[in-house]
């Protein structure tokens, strides 16, 4: 068994990730910020993915956005050359109705870049339908509602419990509702913050699960 996971990547990356998705000039990000992650993530053989989202606020035109996402994987991209590595895939925080938008940019860059996101969600429904690679991530430390949506708010902060989580969904392909419900969820990639990495790293050890990216 194997598993990737994934982190937003701020600053310093945990020890266990594979997978760093850095914020591309766009909400919280800087072009400062993304060279040391690059870094970082190139040193340790980590895979550098694009988050992109709004540049100019959400009140945008879909030709705007198309714009703008290009303009953030080109950004990151030209970090991530300039640091040895380049950018692996690409994870999208926008709403619904823009998700095609997201998907035009990335076929236009890169038809070949992996999309990363939840299933069911609109952004892998567009990007399937254009023939990109979709990868379905799954977020262990999010309540989940019955229908197999992730719910806003707090997420759970106690790192056994995450990890108890993580376990559920590698070795079964599975996650319990806020009601009880077991949902079946087969996830190729899980996204854990930087608190609760090194926990769930080790209950993925124990349990003799391989951590590797999937891009």
């Amino acid at each position: 068994m194997r598993i990737d996971l994934n982190c937003d990547a701020e600053g310093r990356l945990p020890d266990v990730l594979t997978a760093a998705n850095v914020r591309c000039g766009c909400h919280a990000g800087a072009a400062r910020t993304m060279r040391e992650v690059c870094e970082a993530a190139v040193k340790r053989g980590v895979a550098i993915g694009a988050l992109v989202g709004y540049r100019h606020g959400a009140d945008v035109t879909e030709t705007e956005l198309v714009d703008d996402v290009l303009y953030q994987l080109g950004a990151l991209d030209a970090i991530a050359g300039s640091a040895g590595g380049e950018v692996r895939y690409v994870k999208a925080r926008v709403r619904d109705e823009h998700a095609a938008a997201v998907v035009d940019a990335i076929w236009q860059y890169d038809p070949q870049l992996p999309v990363l996101g939840p299933p069911g969600s609109a952004l892998l429904r567009h990007a399937a339908e254009n023939g990109l690679v979709t990868v379905v991530e799954a977020f262990p430390d999010r309540h989940y509602h019955p229908d197999g949506r992730p719910l806003p708010g707090a997420p759970l902060s106690n790192p056994d419990e995450i990890a108890s989580r993580c376990l559920r969904l590698v070795t079964r392909g599975e996650v319990v509702a806020v009601d009880g419900t077991v949902i079946p969820l087969r996830a190729d990639s899980l996204s854990v913050h930087g608190d609760n990495s090194t926990t769930v790293h080790r209950a993925l050890d124990a349990a003799g699960v391989e951590l590797r990216s999937f891009a």
